[in-house]
């Protein structure tokens, strides 16, 4: 026989596994049963830390397919297909841009701030990144990093949000959403309110009562432009460069 077998005992992989035996007729175990039955290759393949599903034959068959619980299963039963799930825990539109930003911040060569942002249309397309950083021409190495003293790097840096601003070379960002790390200052305001966005979502407002967060916020709301503070329920999100095949 063939059977659903899963392995976290979280409630919602539980109740696609039983979803997936209501509509193909296959028993659904836990792993812990699953173990009696199908032995030492499910209690091995079950010691990945992930929520998977295992679809397969009796014990003993080398034919044993493991595929995501969310994600498609391509295992045939009796000529069909067995019904296709989408993965639960994806990032939303919301997270996927703010990460976009929070990684083009790593490209920042500031050692005190790093700040990233992403233009998206209304299509949820993106239009533009930036990240807050010295003019092109001007050498990273030879103009001041420093917040304090004679020569600071105020009067030079570019802040994210311009250079986003600036990224998209002419493409219309009429009604398009921003995505911050840190809430805009009033100059960034100015370009953001004459460019066209229509939202700001930033997730730091450190700044708060600084008379340029102040001025922006004014600013903004004169000219209709929204401001949000995001608080996403993905806390963190890690990026693997390792090729699969190289992973342990």
């Amino acid at each position: 026989m063939k059977a659903i077998i899963y392995t976290s005992n979280t409630g919602s992989t539980e109740r696609y596994a039983r979803l997936l035996a209501e509509q193909t007729g296959l028993p659904a175990y836990s792993l812990t049963e699953a173990v009696k039955g199908y032995g030492a290759a499910a209690s091995a393949w079950g010691s990945t830390s992930s929520a998977r599903c295992l679809s397969g034959t009796t014990p003993g068959n080398k034919h044993l397919r493991k595929t995501s619980c969310f994600g498609i299963l391509f295992e045939k039963y009796q000529g069909r297909r067995l019904l296709i799930v989408k993965r639960e825990n994806y990032i939303s539109w919301d997270e996927y841009f703010m990460g976009i930003a929070m990684l083009a911040a790593r490209r920042s060569k500031d050692p005190n701030t790093q700040v990233g942002a992403c233009i998206v249309s209304k299509d949820n397309i993106i239009l533009s990144t930036g990240y807050n950083g010295m003019p092109k021409g001007c050498s990273d190495d030879e103009y001041p990093w420093d917040r304090e003293g004679a020569d600071t790097k105020y009067p030079y840096v570019v802040h994210a949000e311009l250079n986003a601003i600036l990224n998209a070379h002419g493409r219309d960002l009429q009604g398009s959403r921003l995505y911050v790390a840190l809430f805009p200052c009033n100059e960034c305001a100015k370009a953001i309110i004459q460019s066209g966005v229509k939202e700001v979502l930033y997730l730091s407002d450190k700044y708060a009562d600084s008379m340029a967060t102040l001025a922006s916020k004014r600013m903004m709301e004169s000219a209709g432009v929204k401001f949000t503070q995001l608080r996403p329920d993905t806390k963190q999100i890690v990026l693997d460069l390792v090729p699969e095949e190289e992973r342990r």
